[in-house]
């Protein structure tokens, strides 16, 4: 891990102090469930030719995909919203402690926004077809939204056709991964475009 990555684990571990923003068991797998999770999105930006973008994290919480993704790409311009004020209070500390001039925050519910980003991305917060709803209005035409699911990513796929077509929205890619952990724990990345 990056010594930028160490002072981000520092600065974390003690905004979760005080406002458990993942659960204290999961701390010791900060690196493997969150972080490295948040930035599989770099397979995305590598197999699509992504250097520079504006994203929206819907549902950002304690700041997972949007600050780790922040660090990482300095190039892209990174919102994130969540509904809960202590979190983003938390994660706007975080972005103080690191700098992170590429990071905005808003505390609002999606649906209340207006903009629209050329990259969309989701990490833990519904189903495929509820998020898509709310990630494909804030979608750009040829944009993208990128869903960060477990392996039960298919069976949600069917559900969402619906809204996909809605939003003239296809699946174009399920990007498979592994966390590094132990036990085999297999996650997709499912990208969608918009047309």
């Amino acid at each position: 891990m990056t010594d930028k990555f160490e002072k981000y684990k520092k600065v974390f571990l003690e905004e979760n102090s005080k406002h458990n923003l993942i659960s204290k068991n999961d701390e010791k797998f900060l690196y493997e469930k969150h972080i490295f999770d948040s930035l599989s999105i770099s397979l995305f930006f590598e197999k699509y030719g992504i250097k520079e973008a504006e994203i929206l994290d819907i549902g950002c919480g304690g700041g997972f995909p949007c600050v780790p993704v922040a660090i990482e790409f300095p190039k892209m311009k990174i919102t994130g919203i969540d509904s809960i004020r202590k979190k983003i209070n938390s994660v706007g500390v975080i972005k103080e402690q690191l700098n992170l001039n590429n990071l905005n925050l808003i505390c609002d519910r999606v649906e209340n926004i207006e903009r629209k980003f050329d990259i969309v991305i989701s990490r833990a917060v519904a189903d495929l077809a509820k998020i898509s709803e709310y990630a494909l209005t804030h979608t750009k035409k040829d944009g993208y939204f990128v869903a960060y699911k477990s392996k039960k990513a298919l069976e949600e796929l069917e559900s969402a056709k619906s809204v996909l077509k809605k939003y003239h929205a296809e699946v174009i890619d399920i990007i498979e991964y592994t966390l590094p952990l132990d036990e085999v724990y297999e996650r997709n990345l499912v990208c969608i475009k918009k047309y």
